[in-house]
Formats: C-alpha cells, structure tokens, sequence
C-alpha cells in the first residue's frame, strides 16, 4: 500500500534534506493501512529515536480535527447555527466600536473568509488574560467579506466561541484515543530550539500564541500520534468523522478552494497534482498534513517535525508532500 518510491522519497528528505523524522499513514475506504516511519524524534540535545507512540505537534491540524469539529458538533445540537454573526457568541466583540467584524458569521470565520488579518505577534501583548481580552477589542482592519485571509486570529475567535457554548475551557473539552493536549514529553517528537523560550520544546505547542494562551487555542496546540490522526483521517473517508449532514458540511466546498474545515484540491495544493476534484485535506506549520480523496478511496497522513531543530531549514515540504501523495495515488490500484 506504501510503494518503496514514496519510501525512497521519505528517506532522502531524512538522509540528505535534513528532516529529522517522519511518520506516513494510509488507509483505504476497505479499512486497510500501512504505516512506516523513519528518522528520529530529536536530533538536539540528544539523539531520540521515533516509536509508534511518539506524540506529533500538529499545529494547524488543529483547526479541522478539533475547532472546526467541534463548531459543527455543536451545530449538530442546535447550539449555534453557521450563520450567526460573531457578535450573538461574543457580544463583547469590538465594545464600543463601529466596525463591520461583529456581523461577520461563523461560518466566515471557519472559512477564512472574515476579512481578519492573518496572524499577529499576540504572545508580545502580555500575560494570557491581556491578550484574551485585547483579541476582542483590538480594532483589526479588514479585508472585504468573502476574500480569503487564511487567518489564526479567525480561530482564535472561534476558539472562544466554543469556550463560551461549552461553559468549559478548551483543555477540558474530551478528545479521542491518540489525541491530546497534554502529551508526554518524553514520548514527543521535538520541535524547534525556540529562541523566544530559550529552549528545545517538547511536548509543549511549538505555535507562539497558543503557548502564551495555555498551551491550547483554536488554531494550534493539539498533538497527536500516527494511529490517532491516521482514524481521523479514516473516519473522514469512510464516514462517521461526524454526522453524515455535518460530514458532507465540513468538506464540500464553501468558497473558492475552501470547506468549512479542510482546503479543496486545487492546482499547487498539498495533496499533489493526482488527486480529483473532490479530494481535500489540511497542513501544519511544524510539518504535518492529512489529505483524503474519496474518488480513489485512499486517505493519508505525513507527520514530521520538519521545523527541529529550526524553522529555517532547506528542505521543500510542500514538494515533499506533493510528491508522498502522487506516487501513493499512482500505485492505488
């Protein structure tokens, strides 16, 4: 199911590209895998090696596999509807301030589509209660409704909106086996040597921002292991990721190139050139991604910490990625 030139392609970027490890899924719609990994899970202060329990930063998986998830669970329940504006979630949003952001929907937010800007060095603001309450207030200039700003500050949001419909904080909310918030650092794939933390993280979320809220946050702070996201993966191929109305919600396309909680194949994207029209799929920072395409019934995951022991490294991993998911698709009979 893993062809030996996927393999080779692994082991090259490990051998001579400089990616300290990696850890590949797939699945098909008959419910069988194959995994295979390589590499270490730290190279600085100490070679590690990588096992089948070695927890992954997921960084921006974070946003489909738990926020966006549970937005639409909660859809599901009646509790909030896609098209709300922000401001019926967080009446406090922009206090005292005319600004179009507090009409802007949810379902705007989980598509990028708010107008928000992208990111913003929140961990620079202050303690954790500073920037919870500057988040809300500060006067974000905004780009058109509907034009795509792939936006952290969008989930961060949509982070607080699950926190307020919940009555519970993000940490608290229950994950599935081979999901968490908390990993053991002694069972974690390093990240970077953080010059702003003065250390090699491990087991802490190598994003900025989520770090200074806590640890957790809409757009980044879940870690996972390989079975863990390789189920989430499968659930989302062969049904049962969420109720079959909000499944097809989360991954049909809402705006151009964009579902609810997934990006949509399109030229130049991660999954590779291969995939059909309906295939999507979701990156992270530190070097992650899942993908799915129905048409051919074949789901995968590439987890790697290609940001240890620094985010300025010279390998390609959008090459990378593309290059995993065309020659799985070649050989998927």
């Amino acid at each position: 199911m893993i062809p030996q030139r996927t393999r080779d392609l692994l082991d090259q970027a490990v051998e001579k590209q400089g990616l300290c490890g990696a850890a590949l899924g797939v699945v098909d719609t008959d419910g069988r895998g194959e995994t295979y990994g390589l590499g270490w899970a730290a190279r600085e202060p100490e070679p590690l090696p990588l096992d089948e329990g070695t927890w992954w930063d997921l960084a921006s998986l974070t946003k489909p596999l738990f926020t966006a998830r549970e937005l639409l669970r909660a859809v599901e329940e009646g509790l909030l509807d896609l098209d709300d504006p922000i401001e019926a979630h967080l009446p406090d949003l922009a206090w005292m301030q005319d600004t179009p952001l507090r009409a802007r929907t949810l379902r705007q937010l989980l598509t990028h589509t708010a107008g928000l800007p992208a990111w913003t060095p929140l961990y620079t603001w202050g303690d954790a209660a500073t920037i919870r309450a500057r988040l809300l207030q500060e006067p974000w200039p905004l780009a058109e409704p509907g034009e795509i700003v792939y936006s952290d500050l969008g989930y961060l949001l949509l982070g607080t909106v699950l926190e307020r419909t919940r009555g519970l904080s993000l940490r608290a909310f229950k994950l599935e086996e081979g999901l968490t918030f908390a990993p053991d650092p002694e069972h974690t794939a390093a990240t970077e040597r953080c010059p702003w933390r003065g250390r090699v993280l491990r087991g802490e979320t190598h994003d900025e921002n989520a770090w200074a809220l806590g640890g957790v946050a809409g757009h980044a702070g879940l870690f996972g292991t390989l079975a863990g996201v390789l189920t989430q993966a499968e659930g989302l191929l062969r049904g049962g990721w969420l109720s079959p109305a909000a499944q097809a919600a989360a991954t049909r396309p809402q705006a151009a190139g964009r579902s609810l909680a997934f990006v949509s194949a399109q030229p130049g994207w991660s999954g590779g050139s291969l995939c059909g029209g309906r295939a999507f799929g979701h990156t992270g920072f530190t070097g992650t991604g899942l993908w799915v395409e129905p048409e051919r019934g074949l789901a995968w995951v590439l987890l790697s910490n290609r940001v240890h022991p620094s985010r300025h490294g010279t390998l390609d991993i959008q090459a990378l990625r593309r290059a995993v998911g065309n020659t799985l698709l070649a050989a998927h009979g």
